[in-house]
């Protein structure tokens, strides 16, 4: 069967994996795309490893009957905890995000580094496991409480988030950090307010763009990459707030809403 013209399948804990799918779909433009907006549970930061799997089936399965063929973890806290059970329970290819922490590596000249992402990512296994084996490394480690939840409401900007911003990365700058990587899918919306806060010698890094060229090569190893030419659909689904949603699109997308 030619699995070409179906939809790439992505999914998150709400609005913030739309910066993984605006590199995936920059990439890749032929393609269509499907994503899940599951902002009604979102944080999934403070959930349980239970809960995140539990609702990382749910998406996952929703995207099946969808006939994606490809799935894209577009969360790093479902990824470090739930991927490798997605991988073993379903016959599709998953792509998952991570914290960017080798490109940091290669990049530290202080040998410090900053990582900002959710509690659930930071606590992973698989998280623990890729930081043990970076041992020449000052690794700071800051939990962003709540970012996400000010970023599905829409508020990009303002004294709040700003508020946070200066309390979570002023310990880094102590530190003497020249890399931070951004560990959540939500934050690449955040690099301008970042930005005014750290040194510009800091670079902010995000795996956006990684994610991206890792699906297309997946899809052209499997020969699912989608050759035409012809305008595909990219559908949006979210189980709430779909203003949010439309904000960081542009109102240029199809947005449902719809319980899920």
């Amino acid at each position: 069967m030619n699995t070409s013209m179906q939809p790439i399948g992505l999914f998150d804990s709400g609005v913030g994996g739309t910066s993984i799918w605006k590199e995936i779909h920059t990439l890749l433009p032929n393609e269509a795309t499907l994503y899940l907006a599951d902002s009604k549970n979102a944080p999934y930061g403070q959930k349980s490893k239970e809960e995140i799997l539990h609702l990382s089936i749910k998406n996952t399965e929703l995207l099946l009957n969808q006939n994606c063929k490809l799935i894209v973890v577009a969360c790093n806290t479902a990824t470090t905890n739930a991927i490798k059970e997605l991988r073993e329970k379903y016959d599709v290819p998953f792509i998952g995000i991570e914290p960017a922490i080798k490109p940091a590596a290669l990049q530290t000249k202080t040998h410090t580094i900053g990582i900002l992402a959710t509690k659930g990512t930071l606590n992973s296994v698989l998280f623990h496991k890729t930081v043990s084996s970076y041992t020449n490394l000052n690794i700071i480690e800051q939990v962003g409480h709540g970012l996400v939840q000010l970023i599905e409401e829409g508020k990009l900007g303002g004294s709040e988030i700003d508020k946070l911003l200066q309390t979570y990365l002023k310990p880094m700058m102590q530190a003497n950090i020249d890399c931070l990587v951004l560990g959540c899918s939500h934050y690449p919306y955040l690099i301008p307010q970042i930005q005014k806060i750290l040194p510009k010698e800091v670079k902010i890094i995000d795996s956006g763009l990684a994610v991206a060229k890792q699906t297309k090569t997946i899809l052209e190893k499997y020969g699912m990459l989608n050759k035409t030419i012809a305008k595909q659909k990219q559908l949006f689904y979210t189980n709430a707030k779909p203003n949010a949603l439309a904000t960081l699109l542009g109102n240029k997308y199809t947005i449902l809403e719809k319980d899920f």
